[in-house]
C-alpha cells in the first residue's frame, strides 16, 4: 500500500488546492472513535469527520442497515419510485423536531443544500424575501450558504457577487455579549429594522444554536429567547441550523432543546446518517407544504442507503443513549478546558455545550488570536496519536464520536492537554 507521502503527491497532481485538510494523513480504516491511515499509525478521533459519525466510525448496526438496503436496490430516485425507509425517517424526524406542531420533513444531500431549501420555504410560506444570517455563522459554500456565511477568508473570497437579500446580525450580543445580553439582543434588533430591512420583508432567521467553524460559541439564552419573540411578533419564521449541534452532540437529541425554545424549521446533516451524504429540513406542516409540486427536490436527496443509515441512527441514539453520553463527555471535556485556562496564559475562553466544547489559544503578550499556536497543539496532537482540528484559526474544538470509551476518551485529553502546555 502506498505512504501517507507517496499518496500527498498524487494528491496535490490530480486535486486542486481548494479543499483544505486537516491531517496530511491517508485513511484506512476507522472503527469507533479510532482511525487508522495507510501506514498503520492509529489516532483516537477528536474530528469524527467534522460532526458526521456521532454514532461512531462503521457502527455495526449502520454498516448492516445499509448492506440490506442495498441486497434490495441502491437507487431509483424519490421522484420516479418512492420508498419506505425515505417515509420512515420523515415521520420519525416530524416526531422528534421540538417545533411543538405537526411537521413535515424534506431530505437532501448536504448542510448548505438543507439550508437553501429552508430558506426557499420560507420566502414561499411568508411571501418575503429578507434573510437574517449572522456574523461568523457558517451555511455551506453553494451562493447562498457563502452569502449567509459571516466570514470572508476563506469561505467567500474573491467568489462574488453572491445573492442578493440577506442582512447580518452581530454575532457578540447573541453569543459572546459582553454586557446584558437580552437588552443588547434587542439594541441590534432595533438596528437592523431602523437601517437595514424593516421586519415586514424578512421571510426567515437562521441561526445555528451553537457557532460552528465561527467558533463554537453556545448562544446566549436570554439572547435567543428576545431573537425566538422578535420572530414570532413579526411572523418571521425561525430556522435552526442543526447541521452540526444535532443528534446528541449538545446533550439532547437537538440543541435547541437545551434552550427550551421552539424553532419553527430545523435543518439537519453530517450525524443524521452515521457518514452517509443526508441532509433533512423539518418543519411546520403548514410551511413546509408552501412550496408547489417539484419546488423541492434533487436526484439523490434522500438516498435510498442514507435513509437506511439514518434510520439505524436514530435506533442507536436512544438506545445507547448517546445524548445523555454527551453529557458526560462535555463534563470531562470542560474540567480538562478550565484547568487549561486557568494555568496557561495562552488559553482563554472555554466554553461549551454537551460534548461540542472549545478554548481559544492566545498570545499572551497581547491577547490576540494566535493561529500558529493553534496549529502546532494539531500537528502536536497528531504526532502523539489524537486527531483534533481548529476553528475560526485559534479554537481547538471537540468533535469525538459520542461512542468513545472513557479510556480513549480521557487518553485524548492528556494528549491534548500535553499538546497545548508544549506551545507554552
Amino acid at each position: 500500500m502506498a505512504t501517507n507521502n507517496e499518496l500527498l503527491k498524487r494528491r496535490a497532481a490530480a486535486v486542486p488546492q481548494g479543499p483544505f485538510n486537516v491531517a496530511p494523513i491517508f485513511a484506512a480504516r476507522a472503527e469507533g472513535a479510532k482511525l487508522w491511515d495507510v501506514e498503520g499509525n492509529e489516532y483516537i478521533d477528536f474530528c469524527g469527520g467534522i460532526g458526521c459519525v456521532n454514532t461512531g466510525h462503521n457502527h455495526p448496526k449502520v454498516v448492516q442497515a445499509v448492506r440490506d438496503q442495498s441486497d434490495s436496490f441502491i437507487h431509483t430516485c424519490w421522484h420516479v419510485a418512492m420508498y419506505e425507509p425515505y417515509v420512515r425517517l420523515a415521520e420519525r424526524l416530524n416526531e422528534l423536531t421540538p417545533t411543538g406542531s405537526p411537521n413535515k420533513t424534506a431530505l437532501f444531500n448536504s448542510g448548505a443544500e438543507a439550508g437553501e431549501n429552508a430558506i426557499k420555504t420560507a420566502r414561499k410560506f411568508t411571501k418575503r424575501q429578507g434573510v437574517v444570517a449572522f456574523e461568523r455563522g457558517f451555511h455551506g459554500r453553494t451562493l447562498l450558504g457563502l452569502t449567509l456565511t459571516g466570514k470572508v477568508n476563506p469561505y467567500a473570497a474573491g467568489f462574488g457577487p453572491f445573492a442578493p437579500e440577506v442582512y447580518r446580525l452581530p454575532y457578540q450580543p447573541f453569543f459572546d455579549p459582553v454586557g446584558d445580553a437580552a437588552s443588547e439582543a434587542r439594541a441590534a434588533l432595533s438596528h437592523l429594522f431602523q437601517y437595514h430591512i424593516e421586519p415586514e420583508n424578512i421571510a426567515c432567521v437562521i441561526m445555528e444554536p451553537v457557532l460552528g467553524e465561527g467558533g463554537f460559541f453556545p448562544a446566549d439564552p436570554e439572547a435567543l429567547k428576545v431573537l425566538r419573540a422578535a420572530c414570532t411578533e413579526h411572523g418571521i419564521v425561525f430556522i435552526a441550523d442543526e447541521v452540526q449541534t444535532g443528534f446528541g452532540r449538545c446533550g439532547s437529541m437537538f440543541a435547541m432543546e437545551r434552550y427550551g425554545l421552539r424553532p419553527d424549521m430545523v435543518c439537519y446533516a453530517k450525524s443524521l446518517a452515521g457518514g452517509m451524504p443526508l441532509s433533512a429540513v423539518t418543519g411546520r406542516a403548514e410551511i413546509m407544504d408552501a412550496p408547489q409540486i417539484g419546488g423541492l427536490g434533487g436526484t439523490f436527496g434522500g438516498n435510498p442507503l442514507a435513509c437506511a443509515a439514518a434510520n439505524a441512527v436514530l435506533d442507536i441514539m436512544a438506545e445507547e443513549q448517546l445524548p445523555q453520553r454527551a453529557r458526560n463527555i462535555g463534563e470531562r471535556l470542560m474540567q480538562s478546558f478550565k484547568a487549561l485556562e486557568a494555568n496557561h496564559r495562552h488559553v482563554v475562553k472555554a466554553r461549551g455545550l454537551g460534548a461540542m466544547c472549545a478554548f481559544e489559544l492566545v498570545d499572551p503578550s497581547t491577547g490576540q488570536p494566535d493561529k500558529a499556536r493553534a496549529g502546532k497543539v494539531v500537528e502536536h496532537s497528531r504526532e502523539n496519536g489524537l486527531l483534533v482540528m481548529a476553528a475560526s484559526g485559534n479554537v481547538i474544538r471537540s468533535l469525538m464520536p459520542l461512542v468513545i470509551g472513557d479510556e480513549d476518551l480521557d487518553k485524548g485529553i492528556r494528549i491534548l492537554e500535553q499538546s497545548v502546555s508544549s506551545v507554552g
